[in-house]
């Protein structure tokens, strides 16, 4: 579905270019079109991931597994930030052995202040070894936490490098939203469940996949 938010994001980076070239250049829209029925998914990242703010079973995750009907195992650590997770992320990939990770890191970095570049460099080494892991990946954006609250480019940057579905919108709305979010920085159950959906969009339905 053709984003007019997104459109004008992408006009006001790329600067003049042809209208076509707009469109697919920035486009993350793109979905895994196929897994089999019996697919392990993993959702990586902090507290946006483990469900603080959210009362237990209500993390996006276990909407999604829901959703779907695959298997998705929570891989999420309150208060972690890209270093850390980079330094977990074998144990969690020899532990699951998953066929996709929903990566969704950075926001620790974004509040203590660390420097963006070290983290699309940990996000970076972070795909390269989900996919050397035989794993696709998901990129999920994470806003910046200031008076914008949007998300941060390098997010959108990492999908276009590395050709992967991502789903950049959902949580800057969410967190935008009064009504689904339960502090300035974490979604509630509402929250959750919205950008669980928003992720169930980029993936085929386990009843129809194979």
């Amino acid at each position: 579905m053709f984003n007019q938010t997104r459109f004008w994001k992408c006009i006001g980076m790329v600067g003049i270019v042809p209208l076509l070239g707009i469109v697919l250049g920035c486009g993350t829209d793109q979905r895994i079109d196929a897994l089999p029925p019996d697919a392990v998914l993993v959702a990586f990242g902090n507290s946006l991931t483990a469900g603080t703010g959210a009362p237990q079973g209500a993390s996006y995750p276990s909407v999604l597994a829901q959703l779907t009907g695959y298997t998705v195992h929570n891989a999420g650590v309150p208060g972690e930030l890209s270093r850390e997770g980079l330094q977990r992320l074998p144990r969690v990939l020899q532990r699951y052995k998953p066929d996709v990770v929903l990566l969704c890191h950075g926001g620790n970095d974004f509040l203590q202040n660390r420097s963006t570049a070290e983290l699309k460099k940990h996000l970076r080494a972070m795909i390269h070894q989900i996919r050397g892991a035989g794993a696709r990946v998901v990129l999920l954006g994470v806003p910046r936490f200031d008076l914008g609250l949007s998300t941060h480019p390098l997010y959108g940057e990492l999908a276009e490098e590395f050709d992967l579905p991502a789903e950049l919108d959902a949580l800057d709305a969410i967190l935008a939203t009064p009504r689904q979010k339960s502090d300035m920085i974490h979604p509630n159950a509402a929250g959750y469940a919205r950008l669980a959906r928003a992720v169930a969009e980029l993936l085929p339905n386990s009843a129809s996949a194979g």
